[in-house]
Order: C-alpha cells, then sequence, then structure tokens
C-alpha cells in the first residue's frame, strides 16, 4: 500500500505539504500545477487516505451532516451532487436528513456531542425564519444554505435578486408588458430578494407593478392554485408570470389547465430554478437555472473552513450570472 512519503517521492515535494494537499486545505502554499502534480503521483500510486488514523489524531469524525426539508424534491438533487463532490474532494463523509428530523437544536447538539458529525449544512423550511435556524443551530458549526441567520454570520446565498430581475427581463424582452409573480411567503428572504428583482427589471422597463400582481402564498405545488386564482382575478390580468420557484410552476401549469387558461397561449409562464422535471411537463417549463451544485460545493468549502477554526461569513454567490433555459411555456406577445 503506497504511503505519503511514497507520493511526496513521486511528485518531488515534501510529505507535509502532500498531506495538507490531499487533505484539500486552503491554506496551502502550492501552485496549481503542484497541486495536479501531487493528485496525479497519488491517484498513479493508488494512494489512500487511512482516515480512521485521521480521525483519532484530530478528534474529528471527519463526517458532515446534509439537512434539507424534502429529499424528494428534485432541486435538492444538483445540490447534492455539488455537497458530495466537494466533501469527497475533502475527505469528508455525508450524512443526509430532513430538516423535520432536526427541529429542535437538542438533537443537533446530541448529534456532535455523541461524536457522530462535526457540523451541518442546513437548508431550512419555507417556514423557518432567521430566528428560527439560529435556535436550530444554537452554538454548533453550521453553514445555512440560501438563507441567513441574524447576528450570527456563516451562509452561502444565490444571486436570488438577479434571478427575479432576469426573469421579468426576458418576458419583457418576448413583448409581455402585463407581468405577475408568483412568489414563496414574504417571511423568506429569498422570496423578498426575488421580489426586489423582479420589481427592478418591471420599473427600468417602465411598467407599473400593482400589488395584486405578486402573490406571497408558497415555493410548493399546493400553493400555486390559489396564488394563480388570485393574480389571475385583477381586472387587467397578465399575459405572463414569474414564479419563485419551480416546483409551485408546475402546480401553475396543473391549475391553468384545470381552469381552462392555456399556456402560452393566454399565458406565459417562466420559473425561477432549473431541475430535470421542468423539461417534462407539459408544456416544458422555461427557467432561470442558478448553480444549485456550485451553492453544495461552497457550502462544504465554508463548514470545512469553520472547523479549521476560522471565522465564519456570509457569501453571495454573484460571479456567474442566472442562465434562462428557453422551452415553450413563454410565448412572444406583439
Amino acid at each position: 500500500m503506497a504511503r505519503l512519503v511514497d507520493v511526496a517521492a513521486a511528485a518531488g515535494v515534501s510529505v507535509g505539504l502532500v498531506s495538507r494537499v490531499l487533505n484539500g486545505d486552503p491554506a496551502t502554499r502550492a501552485t496549481e500545477e503542484t497541486r495536479q502534480r501531487v493528485q496525479r503521483a497519488a491517484d498513479r500510486l493508488g494512494y489512500r487516505p487511512n482516515h480512521a488514523a485521521r480521525a483519532l489524531r484530530s478528534a474529528r469524525t471527519y463526517t458532515i451532516g446534509l439537512v434539507v426539508p424534502d429529499l424528494t424534491n428534485a432541486l435538492f438533487a444538483e445540490l447534492m451532487r455539488g455537497v458530495e463532490e466537494a466533501s469527497a474532494r475533502l475527505g469528508y463523509t455525508v450524512l443526509l436528513g430532513r430538516s423535520e428530523a432536526l427541529t429542535d437544536q437538542a438533537r443537533i447538539s446530541r448529534l456532535l456531542d455523541d461524536g457522530r458529525v462535526d457540523g451541518f449544512l442546513l437548508q431550512g423550511r419555507d417556514a423557518d425564519t432567521t430566528e428560527s435556524l439560529a435556535a436550530v443551530a444554537g452554538t454548533a458549526p453550521v453553514v445555512v444554505i440560501n438563507s441567513r441567520m441574524r447576528h450570527r454570520r456563516g451562509s452561502v446565498m444565490l444571486d436570488d435578486q438577479a434571478a427575479g430581475r432576469v426573469a421579468a427581463e426576458f418576458l419583457i424582452q418576448r413583448g409581455h408588458r402585463r407581468i405577475g409573480l408568483i412568489n414563496g411567503p414574504r417571511s423568506l428572504l429569498t422570496a423578498r430578494l426575488r421580489a426586489a428583482g423582479f420589481r427592478s427589471a418591471m420599473r427600468d422597463a417602465g411598467l407599473p407593478v400593482s400589488p395584486k400582481a405578486i402573490t406571497w402564498v408558497g415555493y410548493t405545488v399546493p400553493d400555486a392554485a390559489p396564488a394563480l386564482e388570485s393574480i389571475m382575478s385583477a381586472a387587467h390580468p397578465p399575459s405572463a408570470v414569474v414564479v419563485g420557484n419551480v416546483n409551485a410552476a408546475m402546480g401553475v401549469l396543473t391549475e391553468a389547465r384545470r381552469i381552462g387558461l392555456s399556456v402560452p397561449g393566454e399565458l406565459s409562464v417562466i420559473a425561477i430554478h432549473d431541475a430535470w422535471t421542468a423539461a417534462h411537463t407539459w408544456p416544458p417549463l422555461s427557467t432561470v437555472k442558478l448553480p444549485l451544485d456550485r451553492l453544495g460545493e461552497q457550502a462544504v468549502e465554508a463548514l470545512h473552513r469553520r472547523l479549521e477554526g476560522r471565522p465564519g461569513e456570509d457569501q453571495l454567490l454573484d460571479d456567474v450570472a442566472p442562465e434562462v433555459i428557453v422551452r415553450e411555456s413563454v410565448a412572444d406577445r406583439g
């Protein structure tokens, strides 16, 4: 079995540098060429780290918990892929759980005290507020995904404001002037940011936004029916809507069909977030794709920094622009 010293000799570097590179230490001072040379040497020699010895030396499990609201939600597949890839690179194992199973801070503390996990990545439920997230997290090493905790730093967020803006701009470019927003709950930061982006695009285009043009019901399929009913009951209903979540957008398509509203003939629909399900609705959904896989990667790296003793910080992934995925649910309006 290959040892660290064998990898170091093959790569022409020190044993300490090999250890830091293979453990994914972000503070390691090494060029990308050196990192790749070390990794190639390790792969060629078949080196496998001794995780048990590593855990004993550091008094850590090198296991992290990923907690999401719904394991069946297609949106979390891409997020989990990013979490798994970054965890493998940094030498962590991932335990997966539902938010409902961790409703109080005591249960998180037990997992930490029992030596099962080192820390958590926490994706809150729609009902969770900054206060409830902070209460659940307690003093545990936690990185919150796409939300923030009041008076505590340690989150990784997508650029939801840009997503709301891009979705509205796409509809405006296709000739729509009466546009609504079927949004998540007003208590959620993501919903407020998406609404802010939507409003800014409408304002810049000189288009009014009436109070009835935005609903704040929720992000789930059942939330779509009352939201669509409300938004289409206006004296001058919209010709297009932005839906704050691809799951709710599927509910919009179902409800529109139930009430005899043609999509995209009478109502164009674009959703924020993309998932494999969006290509298999009828009509296939146009979406605004956000980098959920990169969100997962950055969350793992942020938790790794916390576990290495560095302070938590809030991160906004705004260096990758939201991407419109054009399908058949949006029609031009002359």
